[in-house]
């Protein structure tokens, strides 16, 4: 086993604290952590506004406050009131603050003086203000919104003529509209509509001096298409003219102009295909419409990304196997240069327009999210915030190394081994197999509070980033094309093979367990084995032909099946759990919400009716108003309680029982009290 990136939790950060003393983490513990959200940056660097949220029991939501706090460190205060708000940006001569809020059931924009003082309402659109981005003066605010009904179609629609034309219009599967770019004008309080033509918009960007905006649009709203919008550019004197300056099968986004105007920035995997790739950033000067890509060099997954001033380098986030950082990209050459160059996943989430100062998240494998501020050039994060001091202070967590195998055709794969907090080197553990979601998905080094629930229950816990996998090379993320549930599959499998040849697993007790592609490929795996002992299955998609239209399969189409149902028959029914359901003997936990539009829920319910019809072991647990991932606390906490009660008793024979949350003991001892005076 390599020892070398073994993650340990120094004496330092423990505290002076034994484990002994410290207490197991529950699935209340991780449910009660305080989330970081979006964090801003001063113009100046000198301070920043910050999201946090935290979960409501009694509403059953989280609800999110900002905070204020200097950038050098020190004492924070809240932001925004009661009101609250979202989106908030600073204008670029840091007077302002403009947000989002809701008024009168619609999006507005609102300002506030970052001197201090109350929000004033800009907008009083006829529908909600979507993206939005200041002008480099500070007098403009741009921003998308859809078209609203006429007075009469909404007095109609209100009655009932709310027919679905699908496919038709701005429509998809749902129910569409046509949006616009406006503009508004701080010194007139005035706001103007800048597009004629229907479309659907993405992103956009306001050139420098003002003059053209370059945005991405869609002119219709199949559900599978889109790699049909195209890059548009508006010019905003005149007659305000739209010229369409791409026109492939590409998807494009994350428009930035550079700093002297003369080009822009974009992010595609490829210029002319729907390719699997990882998203390269591109570079276009709108008078050729000829696209350059910039960054070939970087392997790995690009996100957040900013020109310096001089327009000679990219700043970027970027993700390489498991670890993210901050990265310069040099525009002449191609090079790239680590700024950061840590372990763990630090993500840009502002910086200053002169691209000093950054403002950071940062997490890893035992320390939970927290907010930092960095100069760019010389990494020496300043740590802001302390959001969960109750974790690393006071609970068992897990440890962590980097594992690397070869699959059954040579492949290396790496993958993330958690160790259990009772871990004894020689002793044969349980095994807990994880399967991210995707296909395109990856395990990082970054905090998960489910991982040290495991631990703390026992479980050596495997987390393969198997072909088809983000964050390394383009070569392993087409890995599975035409092979899902194949190659893959072999690849996990070798994975839990290694560790049991180690000596660390028990192999008479192993579950496995996933969501989306995880649950998909978790369910190929129990058709293909019985060596486990119990499997949960969430968000999955059971059968590939009935899933064609109503889901979201474009990648289904192009890359990991191939062809359509007609086209390639025998390949959707060879690669869907259903067909081979006969051979499942493992006892199987299902999971799904049922307005889950990306998997649709009805594909658990064929894989539970089969298996129920067989007479196996099989449970199946239905979420009402649930997409595909949960939002409802109180529906997380069942659906993770009740997953760790089948794991436990058909891997382990256990008849497990979470703890009471302390909330409801108390509010009974509250109620039983009350019943008692009376």
């Amino acid at each position: 086993m390599n020892k070398r990136l073994l993650f340990v939790l120094s004496a330092a950060l423990l505290g002076g604290t034994t484990m002994a003393q410290k207490q197991p983490m529950t699935t209340d513990d991780g449910l009660n952590m305080t989330s970081l959200g979006n964090a801003i940056i001063s113009p100046d660097g000198k301070s920043v506004v910050y999201g946090k949220s935290e979960i409501n029991w009694e509403k059953n939501k989280r609800e999110t406050t900002y905070h204020h706090i200097a950038a050098k460190g020190g004492e924070s205060y809240q932001y925004l009131g009661e009101d609250g708000g979202s989106d908030l940006s600073y204008s670029p001569d840091g007077k302002y603050i403009a947000l989002k809020r809701k008024k009168d059931d619609h999006q507005q924009l609102f300002l506030i003086p970052t001197a201090g003082g109350e929000a004033v309402q800009l907008t009083k659109h006829d529908n909600s203000v979507g993206k939005y981005v200041w002008s480099k003066d500070s007098k403009k605010l741009y921003f998308v919104s859809e078209v609203p009904r006429s007075k009469e179609d909404q007095k109609l629609y209100k009655a009932g003529n709310d027919a679905l034309f699908v496919d038709e219009g701005p429509n998809g599967q749902a129910e569409g509209a046509w949006e616009h770019l406006w503009v508004f004008d701080l010194d007139t309080e005035k706001a103007k509509k800048l597009t004629k033509n229907e479309l659907l918009i993405g992103d956009f960007d306001v050139a420098p001096d003002g003059k053209r905006i370059v945005f991405t649009g869609r002119t219709e709203n199949r559900r599978n298409q889109r790699n049909l919008s195209e890059i548009y550019l508006l010019q905003l004197s005149g007659d305000t003219a739209t010229m369409q300056l791409t026109d492939n099968k590409a998807p494009e986004g994350d428009l930035s102009w550079a700093p002297d105007g003369k080009s822009f920035a974009y992010t595609a995997a490829d210029d002319k295909e729907w390719e699997l790739r990882n998203d390269k950033i591109w570079v276009m000067d709108p008078n050729t419409k000829q696209p350059r890509m910039v960054s070939g060099k970087f392997e790995g997954n690009i996100s957040d990304y900013y020109w310096t001033p001089d327009a000679k380098s990219i700043l970027f986030t970027g993700l390489q196997r498991t670890n993210t950082n901050l990265y310069r990209l040099n525009m002449a050459k191609g090079d790239v240069k680590n700024l950061s160059n840590r372990t763990g996943t630090w993500r840009m989430l502002g910086i200053t327009p002169d691209r000093s100062k950054a403002v950071l998240s940062f997490s890893d494998y035992r320390t939970p999210t927290d907010l930092y501020v960095s100069a760019v050039d010389k990494f020496n994060p300043t740590k802001l915030t302390n959001l969960n001091p109750r974790i690393t202070d006071t609970l068992q967590l897990a440890t962590a190394e980097v594992v690397k195998w070869k699959s059954k055709d040579g492949l290396e794969v790496e993958g993330l081994l958690y160790l259990p907090t009772d871990y004894q080197k020689g002793k044969q553990h349980p095994l807990l197999l994880h399967i991210h979601g995707g296909p395109a998905g990856v395990f990082t080094n970054s905090f998960n509070p489910a991982y040290h629930v495991w631990a703390n229950l026992g479980y050596i816990q495997l987390a393969p980033n198997v072909r088809g996998s983000s964050g390394y090379t383009d070569a392993l993320l087409r890995g599975n094309m035409g092979d899902i549930g194949g190659g893959d599959y072999e690849d996990l499998m070798s994975g839990v093979d290694k560790l049991v040849a180690d000596g660390m697993v028990d192999k008479d007790k192993m579950a496995v367990r996933g969501w989306s592609y995880g649950g998909i490929l978790g369910g190929t795996t129990i058709t293909k084995t019985n060596r486990f002992k119990a499997a949960s299955l969430g968000a999955m998609v059971s059968d590939w032909t009935s899933e064609y239209g109503i889901g979201f399969n474009h990648d289904v189409r192009l890359w990991y099946v191939k062809g359509t149902p007609w086209e390639n028959p025998e390949g959707y029914r060879q690669k869907s759990v259903l067909t081979h359901v006969k051979n499942i003997e493992t006892p199987t936990l299902i999971l799904h919400g049922l307005s889950d539009v990306t998997d649709t829920e009805a594909q658990s319910m064929m894989l539970f009716t089969a298996l129920k019809d067989m007479n196996k072991t099989v449970r199946y647990i239905q979420f009402p108003r649930e997409p595909h991932g949960f939002r409802e606390p109180r529906h997380q906490r069942i659906r993770d309680i009740e997953e760790i009660k089948w794991i436990q008793k058909h891997t382990l024979g256990i008849d497990w029982q979470a703890p009471e949350r302390k909330e409801d003991v108390k509010k009974k001892e509250e109620e039983k009290a009350q019943a008692s005076a009376k």
